[in-house]
């Protein structure tokens, strides 16, 4: 048994670990390196990481590594362990399913917690129209699953999406997604029938949301058609694309723009759903009602699970076994996200994430009245960008890699997004505590003044 091995059983994880940063030997110490250099020899270069540490526990605000590190988790593994790691209802559900059984495939021989949580995303998304669900295992897989439907409902092909938008890695998934660097650059040829449309981007494009809406409804009319078109998806905040916020009147009016020419609105809330941006979803904050919602990432409290969500009529439109997958609403999955979901209501995390996204913004807020670089804060609950510019206002990729990789060797994981490279997002999962947040805080803001 090698060094880290043994190590992996030493810690306890979920709220019983201590809440404290702590860095005992460089970044990466010596055990970790060990995992890298196995990782090195044995996963390809394409699967990269950004902390370089060796990951053995986590649980309330912090991630343990194999040399004793406690690192402050500003990321939640990208969103997805929202309610906390290892939280104990989700890790008390999680046992009690694996003893009772592992699989049967829900298309083969179904089972009470699959329905169990599609009966809860159909009572918990936006709208009180009749709804069905059905589940996957990713992200990328439910919304390439929310495209397939859309297409058949309407009958047509052509599929919407956005400047600065993400929506995965696979290959319909990869024509959605804007960024060519890391995630499309050589992939090739994409998905056909997939075009581009200009988003809001306050910051950026100054427009009110009404004339950036027009600019986007122009653009789909001229160049595709709206009668050749089955649907339009968008994150309602844009996670990687760099946390973008729409400008008000945005969303309304190209979801209004969309019933009137019976085209299928996507509202992809992989990273913006389960309390994160203090609502249950992002499409609530902005007054929106999708026809399909398509979630994963913090449904499950870090076990793989994802779900499309919508409108009946919608959803059935596809003929028997057009829909599913051999793991798709795995059981044991689904014995995680009725425990997450519980814990949500029961701790009113929603209102966690209000009170975290304030405490981050004014921290920002009062550095930004003293350095111009901090160019935009925004965001909304504990979903909070922060957007750094040169002294030309362009954007500062530089800088945002040296602020996370200083906070990183002090103790702190931040995750960097945008298009650009210049935006730090923070994500920390809803159970950190106050005083573990801005410790956080404080070293970033260091790395901010030190750099």
């Amino acid at each position: 048994m090698s060094t880290i091995d043994a190590t992996v059983q030493t810690p306890l994880g979920g709220p019983t670990l201590p809440q404290e940063r702590r860095v005992v030997t460089a970044i990466p110490g010596p055990r970790s390196q060990e995992l890298l250099n196995r990782k090195a020899a044995a996963v390809p270069t394409g699967v990269g990481h950004t902390v370089p540490i060796a990951a053995v526990a986590a649980g309330g605000g912090v991630v343990v590594d194999a040399d004793g590190n406690s690192f402050i988790d500003l990321g939640a593994g990208i969103a997805v362990t929202t309610v906390g790691n290892a939280h104990p209802k989700v890790v008390a559900a999680v046992q009690a399913q694996v003893a009772q059984f592992t699989h049967t495939c829900f298309m083969i021989a179904p089972y009470e917690g699959y329905v169990a949580v599609a009966e809860k995303l159909n009572e918990l998304t936006p709208g009180d129209h009749e709804k069905r669900t059905a589940l996957f295992n990713s992200g990328a897989e439910a919304v390439e699953n929310a495209i397939k439907i859309a297409r058949k409902f309407t009958g047509r092909q052509a599929v919407v999406a956005f400047d600065h938008g993400y929506h995965g890695r696979t290959n319909l998934t990869m024509a959605l997604t804007a960024k060519a660097m890391p995630y499309k650059s050589g992939f090739g040829p994409f998905a056909p029938e997939v075009y581009r449309a200009p988003a809001s981007y306050p910051f950026r494009d100054g427009l009110t949301g009404p004339a950036a809406a027009a600019k986007t409804i122009s653009m789909i009319e001229k160049q595709i058609g709206a009668e050749n078109t089955a649907a339009v998806i968008i994150e309602p905040i844009q996670g990687e694309g760099g946390f973008i916020v729409p400008a008000e009147g945005y969303l309304e009016t190209v979801v209004a723009w969309c019933r009137e020419n019976g085209i299928v609105f996507i509202a992809d809330e992989v990273q913006t759903g389960f309390a994160r941006t203090g609502a249950w979803f992002a499409s609530e904050i902005f007054g929106i009602v999708p026809d399909l919602v398509t979630t994963a990432k913090g449904i499950a409290g870090g076990l793989p699970l994802a779900g499309v969500t919508g409108r009946a009529d919608i959803m059935n439109a596809s003929h028997g076994g057009g829909l599913g997958g051999t793991y798709g609403g795995n059981p044991i999955a689904c014995a995680a996200a009725l425990a997450t979901i519980e814990a949500y209501e029961e701790e009113d995390m929603a209102a966690r994430a209000r009170e975290i996204g304030e405490i981050i913004t004014s921290r920002f807020a009062a550095l930004a009245a003293s350095d111009a670089r901090i160019g935009d804060i925004r965001g909304h609950g504990a979903m909070i960008g922060i957007e750094f510019v040169d002294e030309n206002g362009a954007p500062n990729a530089a800088l945002t890699g040296a602020i996370a990789k200083q906070a990183m060797s002090e103790g702190v994981i931040v995750l960097t997004c945008g298009t650009y490279g210049n935006v730090i997002r923070f994500l920390p999962p809803l159970s950190i505590d106050n005083a573990l947040l801005n410790d956080g805080l404080d070293v970033v803001a260091a790395a901010l003044a030190a750099n």
